[in-house]
This record gives C-alpha cells, sequence and structure tokens, in this order.
C-alpha cells in the first residue's frame, strides 16, 4: 500500500471543498468532484437514495459526458461508498476508471474520510434549505396577511392566498376550494401559470374519504393525484403530488387550499408539507381578520346613512309636510282662483319633493355596493330599506327566472319603480300590510313577454279608499 501521507494534502482540501458552499446542489457537486479529484478517477456520480431529496438523482463530474453511460452498475475498475446523514444512507457515490491502475485500498479509506465529512456538509446544506424554506414560507404568509388586511374583495382575497402558496410550493396550481350546500366542496378560484381551464367549478362529492377528513380539519397529502382512488374529480389525471389543506381557524372552516403539482413532478418533503400547513394556518386567520374588517366598514358605512336617513325624515321631510299642510289649510280658505291654482301647485309640489326625499332616504339605506348584485337581491335590498321606514318587513315574491328573463336596462327602470312605489308606501297611514311582486312569466295586453312589478298595501289611499295596488310593466 502506497504511504497515505503524501495524499494528506489533498485529503484536506478535498475535504475543506465540500463545506464551501450552503446550497445542496453545490455542495453535492463538490463532493463528486473531490471524489474524483482525490482517487484519480475519471468519472464519478452521487445516486440518491431517497427520492424526495430535491436535488437531482445523479450529480456527474466533468469527467463524464452526457450521453455517457452513468457509473452506477458498472462492475469493472469500479469504486462505491455510501454517503450517511444522521445515521441514514443518504445515497452511494461511486467511481470508476482509475487511468493509473486499479482503486486500492487506501483510496477506499480516502474516500470514506470524504464521505464522512460529506455527510456533515450535506446535513449542513439541508438545515440551511430548511431555513432558508421557512424564511420563505413565513414572508409570504406576512404578504398574505398585509394584502387582505388593505381592504381587498372576497374573491381578490381568496386569488391572493391561492396565488402566493402556488408560487411558494413550485406547484403547477393553487386553488380555494369551498363547502357547497350539499354538503361537497367545489373549487372557487384557481391560480396557475397559464390559463386554468375548467378548473373552477370541480367538485368534491359529499361522502368522498378526502372530503370527510378536510372536513374534520385534517389536511390531506396525495402521491398521485391521477392514480390515488380517493381523488375523484375531473380534474385528477392532471395531476400528480398534491396537498389538500383546511383553511380553519379557531373551528370554523373557511375552504380548503390544494396545491396539485403536475403528473411525474417532486413528491412534497414533510418540511414542506409541515410548512404548507402552517401558512395555511394563518392565511385562514387573515381571511378570518379581513371579512370582520370588510365587515366592519360596510356597517359603519350603513349606520352613517341610516343617521343620514333620519336627519332627512325627521327635519326635512317633516317640515315639508307642515308646509304642505299649511298651504293646503290656506287653499281651503282663499276665494280667489288664482291664489287657489297657485297653492294647488305648490302643495302638488311639495309632495312630489316629499315623494323624492323618501326615495333618496330608501337609497342612504340600501347596504354598499359591493352587497350582492343579482336582481332578486337588488329587490330584496329595496325591500329591506323600505322595512326601516315601516316598521315591518314587506313580503316578496318572484314569479319565473327573473335572474335570466330580466335584463340589466329593464331591471334598472323596475327598481326605480319599485323604489317610488315603497317610497308612497310610506306616506300613506294605516299601513300594516306590503306586498311586492315581481313576475317575469307575464304577458302584456299587446301579447308580448313582459315583466310585470305589483307592489300593494293595505294603507288609507288618498282619496280615502282602502289598500292600493301600484303596477308597473315592460316588454323583455
Amino acid at each position: 500500500m502506497t504511504d497515505p501521507v503524501p495524499r494528506l494534502p489533498s485529503l484536506l482540501e478535498a475535504v475543506l471543498s465540500v463545506g464551501t458552499d450552503l446550497e445542496l446542489r453545490a455542495t453535492l457537486q463538490h463532493i463528486v468532484d473531490g471524489a474524483a479529484e482525490l482517487t484519480g478517477a475519471r468519472c464519478a456520480a452521487l445516486a440518491m437514495v431517497d427520492p424526495k431529496h430535491e436535488s437531482p438523482v445523479e450529480i456527474r463530474t466533468a469527467g463524464l459526458a452526457a450521453g455517457d453511460r452513468s457509473p452506477v452498475g458498472r462492475t469493472d475498475d469500479f469504486l462505491a461508498v455510501p454517503i450517511r446523514v444522521d445515521d441514514e444512507v443518504f445515497g452511494n457515490l461511486y467511481l470508476v476508471d482509475k487511468p493509473r491502475g486499479p482503486f486500492t485500498d487506501e483510496d477506499e479509506q480516502l474516500l470514506r474520510v470524504l464521505a464522512s465529512q460529506a455527510g456533515i456538509a450535506i446535513a449542513n446544506a439541508r438545515l440551511y434549505e430548511t431555513a432558508r424554506q421557512r424564511e420563505r414560507w413565513i414572508e409570504g404568509a406576512a404578504a398574505v396577511t398585509n394584502a387582505l388586511l388593505t381592504g381587498e374583495a372576497a374573491a381578490d382575497a381568496l386569488m391572493t392566498v391561492a396565488e402566493r402558496a402556488r408560487i411558494l410550493a413550485d406547484a403547477s396550481a393553487g386553488v380555494i376550494l369551498q363547502p357547497t350546500e350539499e354538503g361537497g366542496m367545489e373549487i372557487v378560484t384557481a391560480s396557475t401559470p397559464d390559463d386554468p381551464g375548467d378548473l373552477v367549478g370541480t367538485m368534491i362529492e359529499p361522502g368522498n374519504p378526502v372530503l370527510e377528513q378536510l372536513l374534520g380539519g385534517r389536511p390531506v397529502f396525495v402521491e398521485d393525484s391521477a392514480t390515488d382512488t380517493r381523488m375523484t374529480t375531473r380534474v385528477r389525471h392532471r395531476f400528480g403530488p398534491s396537498m389538500l389543506l383546511p383553511l380553519q381557524t379557531a373551528g370554523r372552516l373557511i375552504g380548503t387550499l390544494a396545491l396539485p403539482r403536475h403528473r411525474g413532478g417532486r413528491p412534497y418533503t414533510p418540511v414542506e408539507r409541515l410548512l404548507a400547513t402552517q401558512f395555511a394556518s394563518q392565511a385562514a386567520v387573515a381571511l378570518v381578520l379581513a371579512d370582520t374588517q370588510q365587515r366592519r366598514a360596510r356597517l359603519a358605512v350603513l349606520e352613517d346613512r341610516d343617521r343620514i336617513a333620519r336627519d332627512l325624515h325627521d327635519l326635512v321631510v317633516q317640515r315639508l309636510f307642515a308646509t304642505g299642510m299649511m298651504l293646503e289649510s290656506a287653499q281651503r280658505r282663499t276665494g280667489g282662483g288664482d291664489v287657489h291654482d297657485t297653492l294647488g301647485r305648490a302643495v302638488d309640489e311639495l309632495q312630489s319633493t316629499v315623494q323624492e326625499v323618501r326615495t333618496a332616504i330608501f337609497a342612504l339605506q340600501q347596504p354598499p355596493a359591493d352587497a350582492p348584485t343579482t336582481f332578486r337581491g337588488r329587490v330584496l335590498r329595496e325591500t329591506a330599506g323600505a322595512a326601516a321606514l315601516l316598521g315591518f318587513q314587506p313580503s316578496t315574491r318572484f314569479t319565473g327566472a327573473v335572474e335570466n328573463r330580466v335584463p340589466e336596462p329593464v331591471a334598472a327602470h323596475l327598481l326605480t319603480a319599485l323604489r317610488r312605489a315603497l317610497a308612497a308606501t310610506a306616506r300613506r297611514t294605516g299601513v300594516s300590510r306590503v306586498e311586492v311582486a315581481v313576475d317575469a312569466t307575464a304577458e302584456l295586453p299587446d301579447g308580448r313577454a313582459g315583466v310585470r312589478l305589483t307592489v300593494y298595501d293595505d294603507g288609507t289611499a288618498d282619496e280615502g279608499t282602502p289598500g292600493t295596488t301600484l303596477t308597473w310593466q315592460s316588454p323583455l
């Protein structure tokens, strides 16, 4: 055996080189380069045992061309030494083709020393990478919280969570699922580098074991969505490794954050699973805080509008009404025709002004602009606003597919007519019941299809008759 002392400087240099970089891939490359130089081998490779590690399966030195056969598995002039990290085999270091003769026992001893130091360097690099990952996820969660608390709308808030999580997890998609009335879950938001296609609207049907686990607040980790029998969605064949993480806080389940990778993609490591789960928990808290903040803002707007409406009603309407009463009294006492007509026009103008002010009061009492904007919802908002002045909730009935049949221009005119009718109803005395009906299947007198609005109240009309029915209609 050759005296090992002359080769100690080379060993020291190789040992020092494997610890010069904290990035895992660079550390692995230093290891194989140092092993080849230390033993004089033409080429070297490191094959990892655990496929969940982030680096490639093999790291080659410059001595092995891209088209050459891997040294792993060769039997001639071949040397292999395991690399252990924390008492577990991380991989095997392979050396082949030593030009100056076969590998010796000294080569093996030197390689084992290098492998021992390499295990320490790899452990340090993995710790560093874990710390970097944790830092990125923490920064991402903080960015999401900051974005949500700046007042984003609900749909934008969900997209913010999905997109940030997709980038952090290096996933092919980030999607948010929310519970449905039927007991399942539906994808409501999807973030992908490309067109999300038909991801939105995809359902997890009730009774699915994955769904039961998510509803119980437990995450689900899938090795391959395309082949896992628990995955039953119509888009499962597109994806491989996946994480499904409950968005839950204080026992309240907001939804699920799903992070699938492409088929054949790298499996999620235990560290990634832990960090993504923690991110989902913090995102759920941020979503709840943002929702609470928006509710408080809407409540403040409503309270302010309600105050303005009360001021208008208590001051302006009452004064106008009192002025109208005085003019009516003067009209009855005067005998001049011109004065009588003038007073009559003044009374009519005051009554019209009162009605317009009441209409403005109803508009002020409506929810903010980001409330539901469906036609049915807008009708219900108008009746809810009238309830504040009437002291009770009008009954509302819809006939036909009002959402699909009533176009926006007609809907706007109908809402204006409804607002005026409710304002007139609030002026009448003895009103204890109001009925609002919207019929999208009505037939107009000329035979055309139309929509008809009917507002009935049981109050006393201006001419003293009980009950009033106001009707508005328009062709569709």
